[in-house]
């Protein structure tokens, strides 16, 4: 076995901090898309991307593979797992943290499609905490996130969308 005496456990301490790519702030277990990893032969790490056609994919399988390797892992697989799909409630309390602290309103957890179809939502500024917010842009710098402005302290800041 060319992946023995590595356990599932040092596999998903060593992911746990390969960086995403568009906000860097986070990791990929922050961002919870490691949904699995087997060893055998090799090390099999399986992901679920964010959203299907996003950009950072490729980016996060290779900076993946590039980190088991730095770590002696010869025999790497990543295998893509879209089903069940990724939803911003797989974002752990330590990621929606790193995301306030770092200036993008993290998304509502369980917030349903349907009530932010409707505007129901009280988006607060992650600098002032303030709800008095107003979109500015559904899109942000990224397809995951908007941009929003606060009227109390009147700075501008993204938020992670919900999906």
């Amino acid at each position: 076995m060319v992946a023995s005496g590595i356990s599932r456990e040092q596999v998903l301490d060593w992911l746990s901090e390969v960086p995403d790519p568009e906000i860097p702030v986070l990791t990929i277990a922050d961002l919870g898309i490691v949904r699995g990893v087997t060893i055998d032969s090799e090390v099999i790490v399986e992901l679920t991307p964010t959203y299907s056609g996003c950009p950072a994919t490729e980016v996060i399988e290779q900076s993946v593979i590039d980190t088991l390797h730095a770590h002696g892992v010869e025999h790497v697989a990543i295998r893509r797992v879209l089903s069940p799909p990724w939803t911003t409630d797989w974002i752990s309390d330590e990621g929606r943290d790193k995301l306030k602290k770092y200036g993008i309103a993290p998304p509502e957890q369980g917030a349903s499609k349907r009530a932010l179809l409707r505007g129901n939502r009280d988006i607060a500024c992650p600098r002032c905490d303030s709800t008095d917010t107003a979109v500015v842009s559904e899109f942000g710098s990224t397809a995951c996130k908007a941009s929003y402005k606060c009227n109390d302290c009147l700075e501008p800041f993204e938020y992670f969308k919900c999906i």
